[in-house]
């Protein structure tokens, strides 16, 4: 692990999603200054093994793979990984390879149902069912600013960032495994009226911000939070749309904080424990 004063070395994996390269390039310069990689989609996919990730104490995921958008109906087609790939991020995942979601990419590999139990859960852009429960596509909004409350302020993802702070940012309307999660973070805008957010179906098929004919359940409040796959501890922050969060302090901060406890022997310590504490008992059914 690098030294406390340097930082982690970061691994950054883009593409899949649009964003908008250089603010996103300088909102990384400043939260690991130096000390950090960008690896692009589709060829970033053959770095997902332990050889190719030694060098790096972390990796961050801003990337959506595994869906391709086609401007026709369907709207869009969802390839399976490629196996050299899956075989690569289990053993990362087996070795504790400490690993940040951001926004977008909880979206990805919506085929390979693995990939959602890692993260925490899925954004849908077509109805899709996750453990086995039916789900509409997943709704978003655009530019909210809102209140972000602070669920553990002693949490070294948490550090530095009060009881609560604002941020302006898309928000997220899908399924979270929130009883498999330690949440650190929730917004206070309402999750329970799918009238204020927008159909991601309707906007592949080109009907941007529609809700028309649309509705979903209720969602998680949560944007924030940690948990284990394998060996591996995994944070999700839900923050990340554009320029104006990248800008952000408080976005800077809880990246910086999550890259750099993910990456640390405590963590890695913690995602142990707890794959120990979760393992079923033998002999039980």
């Amino acid at each position: 692990m690098a030294p406390a004063d340097e930082g982690p070395r970061l691994l950054v994996f883009t593409g899949g999603h649009p964003f908008v390269g250089e603010p996103f390039a300088d909102a990384f310069d400043a939260i690991a200054p130096n000390r950090w990689t960008h690896a692009q989609q589709p060829a970033a996919q053959e770095l997902l093994n332990p050889q190719a990730c030694a060098d790096y104490d972390a990796l961050v995921f801003y990337d959506m793979p595994g869906i391709t958008f086609t401007r026709a109906d369907p709207p869009a087609e969802f390839p399976l990984p490629p196996p050299e790939m899956v075989k690569g991020m289990r053993a990362l995942l087996h070795e504790g390879k400490g690993m940040v979601f951001l926004h977008h990419a909880v979206a990805s590999w919506p085929s390979w149902p693995e990939f959602a139990e890692i993260v925490g859960g899925r954004f849908h852009y077509q109805p899709g069912s996750l453990r086995g429960i039916d789900y509409p596509d997943s709704g978003y909004r655009f530019d909210v600013r809102h209140q972000i409350e602070v669920l553990d302020t002693s949490h070294p993802v948490c550090a530095g960032l009060g009881e609560s702070f604002e941020l302006t940012d898309e928000l997220y309307l899908y399924p979270v495994f929130d009883d498999d999660v330690v949440p650190l973070m929730r917004t206070t805008f309402p999750m329970d009226d799918s009238a204020q957010f927008f159909s991601a179906d309707a906007a592949i098929r080109g009907r941007r911000n529609s809700n028309d004919g649309w509705t979903h359940p209720t969602g998680s409040q949560l944007v924030g939070w940690a948990k284990q796959s394998d060996s591996s501890p995994i944070v999700y922050l839900q923050f990340g749309d554009g320029p104006q969060t990248y800008a952000d302090i408080s976005f800077r901060r809880v990246v910086r904080n999550a890259a750099g406890w993910v990456a640390s022997d405590e963590a890695k310590a913690w995602a142990a424990h707890r794959r120990a504490e979760l393992a079923p008992v033998e002999g039980t059914i």
